[in-house]
């Protein structure tokens, strides 16, 4: 079978709710669930909790930083952007999340949000009430284990690119990580669509936009990859690893 290249916002997508006893394709927590053995039928106290929420269109905003905190939202389709303003007026990207992915982890400290969050194409959100599903994951050691790894992932993403890596390294690192997690959501590892700007890739990674333009130019004369305005495919995998393995670790 066919693996699908992201994004994938058909009709069938945006509407997924499993059924009666399955989670959603993409639902972040159901792994954790299904090792308690519990189904959606027999979850309800952790069903009654989702609220489908949706859709965000490109350019509307999810949560503003200072926002109240009440909730953290897994994306069941799109990419969410989060960010923040300096005081300069200057904008810093902190992640892209992907279907499968939860935003607002870190707010959990506080009483609000610490960021911005913008829908970057058509998203769809599960959003669950951040009090209730803390008092449920002390009952069920799997979700509380989730929450943790959750946590500990975006830690771990944003260190990853502190170094003083190359531009190639950071490049090559955000491609194979991003090809990574769409897999990991059953979609093409090696095709796939960059549904954010590259001006955006370029604030994250911490490089000049011509300097991204540049690299993805020089991959594609070396015959890494194929790039077609966001249309992109890997075509020299091998080599992308080499190149982000002192980053990526893995």
């Amino acid at each position: 079978m066919n693996q699908v290249a992201f994004p994938r916002n058909d009709a069938s997508t945006l509407s997924d709710d499993g059924d009666t006893l399955s989670f959603c394709s993409t639902c972040a927590f159901s792994q954790a669930c299904l090792a308690e053995g519990m189904d959606k039928r027999s979850l309800m106290d952790l069903h009654v909790l989702v609220e489908h929420v949706g859709p965000f269109h490109a350019g509307e905003h999810i949560f503003r930083e200072g926002d109240p905190f009440e909730a953290i939202a897994a994306v069941r389709a799109g990419t969410v952007k989060t960010y923040v303003i300096d005081r300069d007026g200057h904008e810093h990207v902190l992640g892209f999340h992907l279907p499968g992915e939860v935003i607002g982890l870190n707010a959990i400290d506080g009483d609000h949000y610490p960021c911005n969050a913008i829908a970057l194409d058509t998203v769809m959100l599960c959003r669950f009430s951040f009090p209730k599903i803390a008092v449920l994951a002390t009952k069920l050691p799997g979700l509380q284990r989730q929450l943790f790894r959750l946590l500990s992932r975006d830690i771990g993403r944003a260190a990853l690119l502190a170094g003083d890596w190359s531009a190639d390294q950071r490049m090559a690192a955000f491609l194979i990580g991003l090809s990574r997690r769409l897999a990991a959501r059953g979609f093409s590892p090696n095709r796939f669509q960059l549904t954010m700007a590259r001006t955006d890739i370029a604030n994250y990674l911490r490089l000049a936009p011509e300097t991204v333009s540049r690299v993805l130019r020089r991959f594609q004369e070396e015959g890494l990859l194929h790039v077609e305005r966001r249309e992109l495919e890997l075509t020299g995998r091998d080599a992308l690893e080499a190149l982000a393995a002192p980053i990526l670790r893995v």
